[in-house]
């Protein structure tokens, strides 16, 4: 990475107000003779040359374009992403245990449909109450509770890329790219329909920052591919484009072991292999309300029979496919999930499986779903403690129903975030590029996500009080006159390119210099990053032997399933 040569200056001043008069130049709020002394201030190049004096400090270096520094946080090589805060808790403990038994009531005495006779019949086997006709399951509540805790509090994720590998559970966090969206936009090219090209530059977007952790089930679906198959390329171009953790999808037994087969054949495993070292999981979403469909339910068993993970969602929509009031959305939300969990285990015992919660509500003049509402912040935080009183690992989801890349994403996707993290959400799907309540995946708004998710992670990093840290600031301290200030200190000078969170989008000049930059939107300098981002991708590296073996799988799959329902 290059550095601009050249011998540093700082301004200097004399006077105790100087660094008053500083501080407020770069802010805008007063002028130091003229706009072009204000603006070599705010850029720290010196004006006259009585102001300035030659450094020569080994511990500072020069500053270096901000277009020549990678794009986002670098993590790859750093501990996993921890949350180390107390979780916000809206529910007393006694509430906890109201919304539990109610939710064995409706297992128990209402039931949850089953469409899928594997299904049935593994409850059945298990003692539960089938109705053949209907498909409804009643569930004793004993079962239910010796189920659910046989699944595991924590477990792995280790994709083709051992260094990308996810703990998932106890205080471990990771975001997702966007996934299911049937359109995409972008400010260049506008909106269009879901296509394989579009596709594959969302997953190497995905591969470009590092605080989107894993991919989801297709960050849009490129409809021009035959449905049978079209799985088969979005799972090639996860494991091409991307090393990181892959869903898979869990629309019936077949899409699911072939996202299995094939994130095995990247790692040179078997299937058999995959059982204990799971590298993919999938989302099994309810048809809320109180029904899992066939494909669903089928999809469900084949993960778990290959001790692949679960993430279990219902899709509560208070007022449409739940209950208007909040308590009673959560127990058909928690019951839902729990029946769920109890079918994984059922199949095989220590499946690795998430509470998935996915409550919100919706708009009560038109039926259109709403997020980032109080209400489903809300749900979010309430369902973090069911989650943790099954001891299970905790899924949430970045959401907005915004229209565009505007004020309204920003706010309501922040308070997503601010619910998904507080909550103590283990997965945070659809972290990058939601858009329109899931009906688009935006480039602009995958950036927007990516600046609040990094400096969500920055929040959550603990502050460091060591003794060396405390006594480098009290030289600090002790270097720095009364009324003086901090630009030129030493312990500045040798921390200032590291000292804060540098933006990827943020604009922090005045309204001055901002226009003489371009008065640019954040929106528009999101813009320009995803395009900086895809001009700079590399793909990641893959032996030759395995991209030759999935591409014949995919040759040889496509051709068994071409005429096939599944």
């Amino acid at each position: 990475m290059s550095e601009k040569p050249g011998v540093n200056t700082i301004p200097t001043w004399n006077g105790s107000a100087s660094a008053g008069l500083l501080v407020r130049s770069l802010f805008g709020r007063c002028r130091i003779g003229s706009s072009s002394l204000r603006l070599q201030l705010i850029r720290g190049r010196p004006n006259r040359q009585d102001e300035t004096v030659s450094t020569a400090r080994p511990t500072r270096r020069p500053r270096r374009s901000r277009d020549s520094q990678p794009l986002g946080l670098g993590l790859t090589g750093s501990p996993a992403l921890r949350n180390p805060m107390r979780p916000l808790e809206p529910l007393s403990a006694d509430q906890v245990e109201a919304i539990h038994e109610a939710s064995l009531t409706v297992l128990e005495e209402i039931g949850v449909e089953f469409m899928g006779d594997a299904a049935r019949d593994a409850f059945a086997r298990a003692g539960a109450e089938v109705n053949r006709h209907t498909g409804l399951v009643r569930m004793p509540r004993e079962l239910v509770i010796g189920e659910v805790a046989r699944a595991p509090s924590r477990f792995t994720l280790t994709p083709r890329n051992p260094a990308r590998r996810m703990i998932v559970g106890e205080d471990y966090i990771s975001f997702s790219l966007v996934a299911g969206p049937p359109s995409v936009h972008d400010a260049l090219r506008g909106r269009r329909s879901g296509n394989l090209a579009d596709y594959e530059d969302l997953i190497r977007l995905a591969q470009s920052f590092d605080i989107i952790h894993y991919v989801g089930n297709q960050p849009t679906a490129p409809v021009e591919l035959p449905a049978r198959t079209r799985h088969l390329d979005c799972y090639l171009a996860n494991l091409t484009w991307s090393d990181k953790v892959c869903h898979c999808s869990a629309i019936g037994r077949e899409r699911a072991l072939d996202g299995v087969d094939m994130m095995a054949l990247s790692r040179g495993l078997t299937r058999e292999e995959m059982i204990g070292d799971p590298g993919v999981l999938t989302v099994i979403s309810v048809n809320s309300p109180r029904r899992f469909d066939e494909a669903m339910s089928d999809g469900l068993m084949a993960m778990a029979e290959w001790g692949q993970p679960v993430v279990v969602t219902p899709f509560t929509l208070m007022g449409a496919m739940a209950p208007v009031s909040l308590a009673a959305a959560l127990v058909q939300q928690n019951a839902e999930a729990l029946a769920g969990v109890v079918l994984a285990q059922l199949v095989r015992p220590g499946t690795p499986v998430v509470y998935g919660a996915f409550t919100s509500n919706v708009d009560m003049k038109s039926g259109a779903p709403a997020f980032g509402t109080p209400e489903n912040a809300q749900a979010t935080l309430a369902a973090g403690q069911l989650a943790r009183f099954y001891r299970l690992p905790y899924r949430a989801s970045n959401a907005c129903a915004a229209n565009t890349v505007d004020a309204q994403a920003a706010y309501e996707s922040q308070m997503s975030i601010w619910s998904s993290v507080m909550g103590h959400a283990n997965l945070v799907y659809h972290g990058a590029g939601w858009m329109e309540g899931g009906l688009l995946a935006s480039f602009e708004k995958i950036v927007l996500d990516v600046e609040m998710l990094q400096m969500m992670a920055l929040t959550l990093k603990p502050i460091d009080t060591s003794a060396a840290e405390l006594q480098a600031g009290l030289a600090a301290l002790g270097e720095v006159a009364t009324g003086g200030h901090f630009f030129g200190a030493s312990h500045t000078l040798s921390r200032y390119e590291t000292a804060f969170y540098e933006p990827l989008i943020s604009d922090w000049r005045n309204h001055e210099a901002w226009e003489i930059a371009g008065g640019l939107t954040a929106t528009q300098r999101a813009t320009k990053v995803w395009q900086r981002a895809l001009a700079a991708y590399e793909a990641p590296a893959m032996d030759p032997a395995v991209a030759e073996a999935l591409a014949a799988f995919v040759a040889q799959r496509r051709e068994a399933l071409k005429d096939v329902d599944h």
